[in-house]
């Protein structure tokens, strides 16, 4: 099992208070998330990179996760701060489309998106069984290519300097 990152929710909920700050008229949000990508401090970092450094415009979560972990599934124009392997907070995230389907239905454009590595879809393919196959194990699900996936893409909203 990968050791949680330890997230600093303070600082997130700070970060997101200088974004809503600066921007006026946001409807409000009741949960906000402070989070990071992956399930490790190692994976963290290197995912939260290719968001502040790179082009990481999309990321894919088993709903059957978002269920064990008694937490919704983003809606379109909600936020959420994505923090790195240490639990720092690095960037405001928007959600701009969301698709809920198996996750053999994937395809060449929103594994591009997602901006990892080659951005090729077997790379893709590859890299998300390996980890939901981990999920699953977690969460006590089989693994399967049936398996329900949300498929989000998001914006880089704050800090200013990395807002896309």
């Amino acid at each position: 099992m990968n050791e949680p990152v330890p997230i600093d929710h303070a600082a997130g909920a700070a970060m997101f208070a200088a974004y809503r700050e600066a921007t006026p008229g946001l409807p409000p949000e009741d949960d906000l998330v402070v989070a990071c990508f992956g399930d490790s401090p190692e994976l963290a970092d290197e995912l939260i990179a290719f968001v502040v450094d790179g082009p990481k415009r999309a990321t894919a979560g088993l709903v059957a996760g978002y269920a064990a972990d008694s937490e919704a599934l983003p809606r379109i124009g909600s936020h959420w701060v994505a923090c790195d392997g240490s639990g720092r907070p690095r960037a405001v995230l928007r959600a701009t489309e969301l698709r809920v389907g198996p996750l053999h239905s994937v395809d060449e454009q929103f594994a591009w998106d997602e901006g990892e590595y080659d951005r090729t879809l077997a790379t893709w393919l590859d890299g998300h069984r390996t980890f939901f196959r981990r999920e699953c194990e977690r969460i006590g699900v089989e693994f399967s290519d049936d398996l329900e996936v949300c498929f989000e893409r998001f914006r880089v909203v704050w800090p200013p300097a990395l807002a896309d």
